[in-house]
């Protein structure tokens, strides 16, 4: 009985041990991230601004996570990984942070507490330029405050496992690998817009260079988001009904794209819409880069 209880008191204190270290190594990945660029854009407070503010919170789907009051949202029923993912009351963090910090944590996926973010997708916001984020920034801090209750986030043992043996990558991380914008706006305004609607819509979904994503789906690729090169079979008429919609020309619902797209993207422009397919559309003349978002 005695060796028995002394067993089972070594293997207790070895699963303690276990998720100690996996706990210590989690955490040391995860912190003391440091903001590799400065934000010193002044915020404006016109009412312009603001608005432009707004259609960047609406088109990039701000309201989408964070709720349409931006009072935060609890992803519990939605989501099984992490363990618990909570979108922050934006209207509050705003006001609470400088703009340095709130860049950090929608460009650079820091948190305020210099952590590194694991659901706030800034790779979609990575290319957002510095004059629309200060629209942006002076949006979130005009909205009023509507106070909810929110619980707090937690990562959960899988993912701490994941992120202590090297398998998991931030979305700091992620920040790393969006590709540059190519196009210069002197030489092509409307596709070099178009690129830019893409790279800070679009690649949140599609891959970070927009040619197809299977790494969320599963490694098997079972479940892939398309390259968005299929465009160039979409007249202006049916692009306009797929982004509105998240239908198919024949009526076909497109998955998670029904989901996001009536929330998001018609609040854009003719204008914008123009640009984004054209530039979508040229896509197909390019071939698609190997990346192991899409294996």
């Amino acid at each position: 009985m005695r060796w028995l209880l002394l067993m089972i008191g070594a293997l207790a204190t070895a699963i303690a041990l276990g998720f100690a270290a996996v706990y210590l190594l989690s955490e040391r990945q995860m912190r003391d991230r440091k903001a590799v660029h400065q934000f010193s854009t002044e915020i404006p407070a016109d009412a312009a601004s603001i608005e432009r503010g707004r259609h960047i919170a609406r088109t990039r789907g701000c309201l989408g996570c964070h709720g349409q009051q931006l009072q935060g949202y609890d992803f519990d029923e939605q989501w099984d990984w992490p363990k618990r993912a909570v979108a922050p009351n934006l209207a509050s963090y705003a006001r609470v942070h400088d703009a340095q910090t709130i860049e950090a944590a929608v460009r650079q996926g820091i948190g305020a507490d210099g952590r590194e973010l694991m659901s706030m997708p800034s790779f979609n916001f990575a290319r957002l330029r510095d004059d629309d984020l200060a629209a942006l920034i002076a949006y979130l801090r005009s909205a009023p405050v509507v106070e909810v209750s929110l619980p707090r986030p937690a990562l959960g043992w899988d993912v701490r496992w994941d992120i202590a043996m090297g398998r998991e990558l931030s979305m700091a991380d992620w920040v790393t690998m969006v590709p540059p914008l190519r196009l210069d706006p002197a030489v092509q305004p409307i596709l070099a817009e178009g690129e830019y609607l893409a790279m800070t819509m679009c690649n949140e979904c599609h891959g970070l260079d927009l040619r197809g994503e299977s790494y969320y789906s599963g490694w098997d690729g079972s479940r892939p988001t398309p390259d968005l090169a299929m465009v160039a079979a979409y007249d202006r008429a049916q692009f306009e009904k797929l982004i509105e919609s998240g239908f198919s020309p024949d009526g076909r619902r497109l998955g998670l794209m029904a989901l996001v797209a009536p929330d998001r993207f018609p609040s854009l422009s003719d204008s914008e819409v123009d640009s984004l397919h054209a530039f979508l559309q040229s896509l197909a003349a390019q071939p698609a880069p190997d990346a192991f978002w899409r294996p």
